[in-house]
């Protein structure tokens, strides 16, 4: 048995894992922003309540960075964490062995072993949410990467200058993680928002953007053009490379079917492999992937360290 977290800046929820079938919720705390004894502390308790064994593995879903090669960690949201090699630290502290993965990551290997990408080899899990993100599954495993940056395609200087049909130009907006032209920066659902602004000069939330699109709104339905016309691009060249079979989609903007099989005929549109079998999907662990993925991460590592 084991304990596993989905932690965030806000809020820290668990669940204790006896099988792939048997991942059952325990509830959620506020997260300790500032004070690491008090972090290491509620993680232990929390454990030790779950399972009555004060020896017993914690995995942990983290929305931040897991450089794999230093087990350091970048986590803006958690500044006591920040910088730390966290996994080593809470090992440390509570006596315990303890196993950390990127939120995406986890989201990826629920989809791949208990959601969509059942049966497929290679998986990439894609976010779309207030950021674009993703994860690597091959063979049941996590690519973590140099870094441990695999996955992270919403990142880099690719987005394309014109767009929809007919085209039209379309800045390279500044991105968080400081470079221009990210598809993190144009098509996540800030990014929607700041696309729709760009070219209609409406201020609207990506839900009431999606919602007018499905109503017939001749605007709103020019945005989705543009930004399916971004997005589809960097998407088929990720399937290409990694060879994907399936890319289940989770985060905010994955509410609506319609957007995910418009991408979905886009990116087919664009790859090489040729399949009338859709590819880009709704994901299907649609409650708690992130505690979900650390419940198969601690499992696994339990089985396979027998």
């Amino acid at each position: 048995m084991i304990t596993c977290f989905d932690i965030g800046g806000t809020a820290i929820k668990s669940a204790r894992a006896t099988s792939p079938d048997d991942i059952q919720a325990l509830g959620r705390v506020p997260t300790p922003r500032d004070d690491f004894e008090a972090f290491a502390a509620t993680i232990g308790r929390i454990a030790t309540e779950a399972t009555g064994n004060d020896n017993s593995l914690i995995a942990i879903s983290l929305a931040g960075v897991v450089d794999s090669d230093t087990g350091c960690i970048t986590c803006a949201n958690i500044p006591c964490i920040n910088g730390r090699r966290l996994a080593a630290d809470l090992e440390e502290a509570l006596k315990r062995p303890v196993l950390i993965a990127n939120d995406a990551d986890c989201f990826a290997l629920a989809e791949a072993m208990m959601g969509a990408g059942r049966g497929h080899r290679v998986v990439f899990g894609a976010i779309l949410g207030s950021g674009v993100g993703g994860g690597v599954i091959i063979d049941g495993k996590i690519l973590t990467g140099a870094g441990g940056f695999a996955g992270e395609w919403g990142h880099g200087p690719i987005s394309k200058t014109l767009a929809g049909d007919p085209s039209v130009a379309i800045p390279r907006f500044a991105c968080g993680c400081g470079q221009t032209g990210c598809i993190d920066a144009i098509c996540s659902a800030r990014g929607l928002e700041k696309l729709h602004h760009y070219l209609h000069g409406i201020e609207a939330s990506s839900t009431e953007i999606i919602n007018a699109w499905t109503s017939g709104d001749a605007q709103a339905a020019r945005t989705i053009d543009c930004h399916v016309d971004i997005l589809s691009d960097a998407l088929a060249l990720v399937v290409n490379v990694l060879g994907a079979s399936i890319v289940p989609v989770g985060g905010g903007l994955s509410n609506s079917l319609p957007l995910i099989e418009r991408i979905d005929a886009a990116v087919r549109r664009r790859i090489l492999r040729k399949t009338d079998t859709p590819l880009v999907v709704q994901a299907q662990c649609r409650i708690e992937p992130g505690l979900i993925g650390a419940g198969l991460l601690g499992l696994d590592y339990e089985n396979t360290s027998i």
